[in-house]
């Protein structure tokens, strides 16, 4: 796959700016993120297609960088765009961001995921297919999930923190044809209100790591991990630190960028950094050596989100053989070998982890196991690619195209 887009990125072109100015743009602020990348299919074009996603990924790989494994959507991106070029539609890609950019084109196939598939509706033509990427869940679902689980936050702390995670609604959904997810049941469910056709698409994982074999699941039976990207409160590890502080006898390793939140570094001082059991490393290299370690050594992840579209992370630890504990709202199928947090009360939590560390040994090597074999199953990016070029066979077939 990247191999083909290297050879699309030798026409590589800047439409609207010259290709010195794409790379100067890159600094500019993050409502703007300009830049177009034009790729062009083999032959002639039966159309012409523009993504609205991440476009870095393409950039990164002009100046013969390696493309970040540190988020998906780069990933996801030139994907979406290879999918086009190979069936034959020139491409512009532009980042979601970009709210200053105008077609000067008639784009068959537009793909969104934010703001611009309800900004550019009156310069595409009527038979333009509109196509939605829900990389969140709704987002009026989203930010009062969030907001609940701050209030819960303030009545536990007496204090309140920042939003993260809270997502401007948006009309995208309306103006879409179909949209696409790489959520489960939680997700889609989140989005039938508008009657439009959903495709589920799997999450990925971009790292890939040998199987455990010699794994001690006594040795390691009592430690678990939480691991997550920004929203501390929206993810649940307030929750998880205050079941940890009970449970001696576990012992937790948080991986994230929590000192990025520092009210909520401050309100958990105590439990991050002086409590014997709980340790927090920040935020690490997912593909690096201590990372590595840190998931040999773990039994679980321990992830309570409120509000997701399939929770990459949850994703990335599977496929090191971790067994997932989450909420329904993480969007992860945790089948029967996984843990799924239906209450999210501190004394349920601290059942649910007791229940982990008690289990036989033998059942815990079945558990992770499975997970990991369920990722590489499902979740690696091939099975993003093949699922993708199908989704899109069929949305365009639907429509003569």
């Amino acid at each position: 796959m990247l191999k083909r887009i290297r050879r699309y990125l030798q026409r590589f072109q800047s439409v609207l700016w010259c290709r010195e100015a794409i790379m100067a743009v890159r600094g500019v602020g993050r409502k703007f993120r300009g830049g177009v990348v034009s790729l062009r299919t083999a032959g002639t074009a039966k159309g012409h297609v523009l993504i609205s996603y991440n476009n870095e990924g393409f950039l990164f790989k002009q100046r013969g960088e390696p493309i970040p494994i540190s988020h998906p959507s780069y990933y996801k991106g030139m994907v979406m765009a290879q999918t086009f070029l190979d069936l034959g539609y020139d491409v512009d890609a532009i980042h979601c961001e970009n709210q200053r950019f105008i077609p000067w084109k008639p784009y068959d196939v537009v793909v969104d995921v934010r703001f611009n598939l309800q900004r550019l509706k009156p310069y595409l033509p009527d038979r333009c297919i509109k196509i939605f990427h829900c990389d969140t869940a709704q987002a009026v679902f989203q930010n009062v999930a969030e907001m609940n689980r701050m209030l819960a936050f303030q009545q536990r702390k007496g204090i309140t923190v920042p939003a993260n995670r809270l997502e401007t609604p948006h009309l995208g959904i309306d103006h879409a044809h179909y949209l696409t997810t790489c959520g489960n049941e939680f997700t889609i469910n989140t989005y039938a209100y508008s009657g439009k056709p959903m495709f589920r698409l799997p999450s990925i994982t971009q790292t890939t790591w040998p199987w455990f074999e010699d794994k001690d699941f006594e040795a390691c039976r009592h430690r678990f991990l939480w691991y997550g990207s920004r929203g501390m409160v929206h993810k649940g590890l307030d929750l998880v630190l205050e079941a940890f502080v009970q449970l001696p006898d576990c012992h937790l390793t948080a991986v994230g960028p929590v000192e990025n939140e520092p009210e909520f570094a401050a309100a958990y001082r105590r439990e991050l950094f002086h409590t014997p059991n709980i340790r927090y490393v920040g935020w690490l290299d997912k593909s690096g050596d201590e990372f590595h370690k840190i998931l040999e050594q773990s039994i679980a992840h321990v992830f309570l989100s409120c509000s997701e579209a399939g929770a990459a992370a949850v994703i990335e630890t599977m496929a090191a053989g971790l067994i997932p504990m989450v909420t329904y709202e993480a969007s992860v199928d945790v089948e029967d070998y996984g843990v799924l947090v239906k209450d999210t009360s501190i004394e349920h939590i601290m059942q649910e982890i007791r229940a982990i560390a008690q289990m036989p040994g033998n059942e815990l090597r079945r558990r992770s196991r499975n997970a990991w074999e369920t990722a590489a199953a499902k979740h690696r990016p091939e099975h993003f690619e093949h699922a993708y070029r199908t989704t899109i066979e069929t949305i365009l077939a639907r429509h003569g195209k």
